[in-house]
């Protein structure tokens, strides 16, 4: 077998000429595979010799079974050989062929392009040192002291800081919209949960009073059908609570049940408020190191790779919106955008994916990064137990392809702590 390399940026082509001597190995194997359906007399399925075997089966059957073994042995050696890796599964085609004796054909696929890095040692980004001040504890204090606050219904005026509980019913031009009502809701005046205006419009009601509140929602708000738009909000204002809110001392720290004093609360506050923000700190300094990795690297985005993200980012959107209970034509809408106009941004953000794995995976290399089989298995045992009671999850955890997605993300999170470790150090 002899075969040419006809290679461009992100494919390949390989043109491969088999001789008659190449044939015989895969014609052996061919006869071995069409004598497990053969009846022979005097022998039993799958055990008569090769000889007679062949006397019995149809000759273009043979043939093509033996010209189906020698492309997909032959596949494998050529990428092999010429050091290219597909990404997408080869496409065959038959040129020439001559049972026996002769067989021309092309194998071709998209490949792992070329990667060209810059100096990834010496990457602009800078890391943003986290702080926590006493500001910061206050608010978590401020936080779980108001969450063991005891309410009393009382007989005035509601206003803020207060509880109330109201019926309500949101309607856009004179219609009930979808999510918008409500009965005997818990809401604390002040809290922004609602959109700005409700929350004031409750204060100086008293209990048994009907009104309606005229507001407009955001511009940006999450649905499209309402963003920006006029509505009005029937209310019903059934109880009003007062809060009272225990002050921050010894006893709110023993009520968490941890604590026996203020200041040791306060000292946990504040090593949790530090972890966290050296989480975001680290998961913000990866990502500035990416983007300048990628910024700083030549190479291209292979076409299958880009429409596969393109699908994948496509659909979940549509899902999203699904959920959200709006569809693709107000999204349009709302972000005035055209569907064209919406399919080049997520072409253009399936690109820059895609090239991001690709840069990840050509740095992992070259930096000999490795996943051991151990701590996959660790891994996925990890998952099971937080997936132990969904059946599906546990199943799916134990196919190939999710052992094999489990250890692509090991690697990659390698990488970037790799990567993040060598420019701090500089």
């Amino acid at each position: 077998m002899k075969f040419t390399t006809n290679k461009k940026k992100t494919s390949v082509e390989f043109e491969v000429e088999f001789s008659s001597s190449d044939f015989e190995p895969a014609r052996i194997k061919a006869l071995s595979r069409l004598a497990r359906d053969v009846k022979i007399p005097g022998f039993r399925n799958g055990k008569a010799p090769a000889n007679v075997v062949e006397q019995h089966v149809d000759p273009n059957q043979l043939a093509m079974q033996t010209l189906d073994i020698l492309v997909r042995e032959t596949i494998p050696k050529v990428y092999s050989e010429a050091k290219l890796q597909p990404i997408s599964a080869p496409n065959v085609d038959i040129k020439k062929f001559v049972p026996g004796e002769m067989a021309e054909i092309t194998i071709s696929s998209d490949i792992m392009p070329d990667v060209k890095l810059p100096d990834y040692g010496k990457l602009k980004a800078k890391y943003n040192e986290p702080k926590v001040d006493t500001k910061d504890v206050d608010d978590v204090l401020n936080r779980i002291a108001e969450s063991y606050a005891e309410s009393k219904a009382v007989k005035r005026a509601a206003k803020l800081g207060d509880e109330v509980i109201i019926d309500f019913v949101g309607k856009k031009d004179d219609v009930a919209f979808d999510g918008g009502s409500a009965k005997d809701f818990k809401l604390k005046l002040g809290s922004g949960q609602f959109i700005p205006g409700f929350e004031d419009g409750v204060v100086g009601h008293e209990v048994g009073d009907k009104f309606d509140l005229k507001l407009k929602f955001p511009k940006e708000y999450h649905s499209a059908e309402l963003a920006g738009a006029d509505a009005v909000f029937e209310v019903l204002l059934k109880q009003v609570n007062e809060l009272s809110t225990p002050k921050i001392d010894d006893e709110l720290a023993k009520k968490t049940g941890a604590f026996a004093t203020i200041k040791e609360l306060k000292d946990d506050i504040k090593k949790n408020l530090e972890a966290q923000g050296k989480q975001r700190a680290d998961e913000a300094y990866k990502d500035a190191l990416l983007d300048a990795l990628v910024s700083g690297s030549k190479t291209e985005a292979p076409k299958a790779l880009v429409e596969e993200q393109a699908n994948i980012i496509r659909e979940d959107m549509l899902r999203n919106f699904k959920a959200r209970g709006t569809n693709l034509e107000d999204y349009l809408k709302h972000a005035k955008l055209t569907e064209a106009e919406w399919k080049k941004q997520i072409n253009e953000a399936a690109e820059r994916r895609v090239i991001g794995h690709i840069v990840i995976a050509k740095l992992g290399e070259e930096l000999d990064i490795k996943v051991t089989d151990k701590e996959v298995e660790q891994q996925v045992a990890e998952l099971q137990a937080v997936y132990k009671k969904d059946s599906n999850a546990l199943r799916e955890l134990q196919t190939p392809e999710a052992v094999a997605s489990v250890r692509n993300r090991m690697r990659i999170n390698k990488t970037m702590d790799k990567l993040a470790e060598l420019n701090r150090k500089k």
